[in-house]
């Protein structure tokens, strides 16, 4: 008998001894950071407002629920293939890895290892099982490094999402609160599962849902009830071909580019208050525009001028369009380093969100081009300061961290020229109460004691990357930053200068702890080909440093060949006073000295003062 079953269910309830088959052209996880972040953002700021740290661990029940969606399986061979909630099931068990190893060795930890795999006959199985993902996951599992040489797509983007879920997840839950959040997420957030006991059935229910029997989306929404209160048919023809074409140019962008578009542009412009930051505080303007703008629009007829039909056309034909516009051209800025808008591409490399609605809040449409890449320019070299500086206190660049400052800058920049805008951000900075000489708590010794831990990788990456192609391109060379966040073969990796042999190292350091710390600090760290790696990584530095001169030049500065045949390297290092110099070998001494050297070069690329040369 052909049945169709739909159930809520609990995480617990949907991945406890489950085994969820993928067919092979359903295979890649495709999942990007702003997805994760979007769903650890919810659901921490979810658990957070009911959780008390006094509170006993049996209070969770009473907290709120949250819901995640559907799911659509289908029965057959034996097995339940997953036809639609791949990447949502996916997410969450590196969610659940993730916090099964926060909570290792605690005496008070979540037991989660069930909803992880299934053992059957003695064989251990993940509960989603993609043959060529099931290596990585067991490294993940145990807390290993993964290798991805060779990887698939799916195995690197996996990877590459763990480390994100590692990092959003320290800052979004403390410590002491993981096995409360771990008990209220498998029993708290819901799923709607739906099993069709064949494909046709279940595809037929997937293309209802995702197709015939879709709702309008808030952008359908909006769309309609601006163009239904422009009265004159030839208007609304108008503004209604404008509005499709902008549509259809932010879509080729890649998903949800046409609604972040609109977002961006609302926060920018309009938006007048935000969520306070204490338990139980209500959404307000910022945090309503990015779930439910089109309803946000409606209720601030007044504040926006929408006061009759040629308010709502302008609305549409003028004001969404430029913006929308801008938008595009941001994200394309953001994608690859364009001329005069290179600053926007370096904000996009440290992975953060929230630089559009604050560039957007920076222009009108009454400014010239020109004025409006000045613009962007001092907001984006703004932000790249503030996020490089916020990376070496090891403060977090996430929305939740991050919204409610922003917001604050998008409202003081709007209306500002560009020389009272350099001025305001440079006090902004100022005001940060942090640079590159430390923490404000002091538990680090300044920039010098930035180093490599899981929450820190992609920070360095960039770091590492900027300094380089600084060198490069102050020394005459086609230094190129994309080429360092490139994947598959031609993928860079932090190479430690010093290989993992504590053991060479034991009149230097008292116990391999204290080795792995100092090896791990940023001036023992460049970038490097994998294949290099590969090759040469496990080498003695003696051996290494021959090697070294064949690479990039914050590489080959280790080497003394570089000095006497790199001229254009030499007048560049002496003219900004950066204390380069030859390491025949590499002694705690000489990763000081490197320390020291980074945070002068960080000093030099991250420099306020670049805020006014703009002006």
């Amino acid at each position: 008998m052909r049945e169709i079953d739909g159930k809520a269910k609990t995480i617990r309830d949907v991945l406890k001894d489950q085994r969820y088959a993928v067919d092979y052209y359903q295979r890649e996880y495709r999942w990007q950071r702003k997805q994760v972040e979007e769903l650890i953002t919810d659901l921490t700021d979810q658990f957070n407002d009911d959780y008390g740290a006094s509170h006993p661990r049996s209070k969770v029940q009473d907290y709120g629920h949250y819901f995640l969606g559907s799911i659509i399986l289908s029965q057959r061979e034996g097995k339940t293939f997953i036809v639609d909630g791949q990447q949502r099931l996916t997410t969450l068990t590196l969610l659940l890895i993730c916090l099964h190893l926060l909570q290792k060795g605690k005496p008070n930890r979540v037991k989660l290892d069930d909803l992880i795999y299934s053992e059957r006959y003695g064989a251990r199985a993940f509960n989603i099982s993609v043959p060529d993902r099931d290596v990585a996951m067991e490294a993940l599992f145990k807390g290993e490094p993964v290798d991805t040489t060779d990887a698939s797509e799916s195995v690197q983007t996996i990877v590459d999402r763990y480390q994100d879920l590692e990092e959003l997840l320290a800052d979004g839950i403390t410590e002491q609160a993981i096995p409360y959040f771990s008990d209220w997420l498998i029993d708290n957030v819901h799923l709607v599962e739906i099993k069709a006991s064949t494909d046709e059935d279940a595809y037929t229910i997937f293309e209802t849902m995702n197709d015939r029997g879709l709702s309008l989306t808030p952008l359908d929404m909006l769309k309609g009830y601006l163009l239904a209160n422009i009265t004159d048919a030839h208007k609304r023809t108008e503004a209604a071909k404008v509005w499709s074409k902008r549509m259809e140019a932010l879509k080729k962008l890649g998903k949800d580019e046409d609604s972040d578009a609109i977002k961006a542009w609302l926060r920018a412009r309009y938006a007048q208050s935000v969520r306070e930051r204490h338990q139980g505080a209500e959404n307000r303007d910022f945090e309503r525009i990015g779930t439910e703008f089109h309803r946000w629009v409606k209720d601030h007829e007044q504040e926006l001028g929408l006061l009759g039909p040629e308010d709502f056309f302008q609305f549409v034909h003028q004001k969404m369009a430029f913006y929308t516009r801008q938008y595009e051209r941001l994200r394309q800025a953001s994608l690859e380093p364009k001329q005069s808008l290179e600053p926007i591409y370096h904000v996009a490399c440290w992975r953060f969100t929230l630089q559009y609605p604050l560039l957007l809040a920076a222009i009108t449409p009454q400014d010239g081009e020109e004025l409006i890449d000045q613009k962007f320019r001092i907001v984006a070299t703004f932000l790249d300061i503030l996020l490089a500086r916020r990376a070496v206190n090891y403060l977090s660049m996430n929305f939740a961290a991050l919204s409610y400052a922003i917001f604050n800058v998008i409202k003081e920049v709007r209306g500002l020229s560009p020389d009272a805008m350099a001025g305001l951000l440079h006090k902004k900075l100022d005001e940060q109460g942090c640079d590159f000489n430390g923490t404000k708590d002091g538990t680090r010794a300044g920039f010098p004691a930035f180093g490599l831990n899981h929450w820190s990788k992609g920070y360095i990456k960039t770091i590492l990357a900027r300094m380089t192609v600084f060198l490069e391109q102050g020394s005459h060379m086609d230094g190129s930053l994309p080429k360092f966040f490139a994947t598959g073969k031609g993928r860079f990796e932090i190479e430690h200068i010093w290989a993992d042999h504590p053991e060479l190292h034991t009149d230097e350091f008292a116990s391999p702890a204290d080795f792995a710390e100092v090896r791990n600090l940023i001036g023992g760290l460049l970038l490097l080909p994998k294949k290099f790696n590969a090759s040469y990584g496990d080498l003695p530095y003696a051996e290494k440093v021959a090697q070294y001169f064949g690479q990039n030049l914050l590489a080959r500065s280790l080497n003394p060949q570089t000095y006497q045949h790199h001229p254009g390297f030499i007048q560049f290092i002496q003219a900004l006073g950066l204390p380069f110099q030859p390491h025949p070998e590499f002694k705690p001494s000489d990763l000081q000295q490197r320390h020291q050297l980074y945070q002068k070069i960080a000093e030099q690329i991250w420099d306020p003062e670049l805020l006014h040369e703009e002006v």
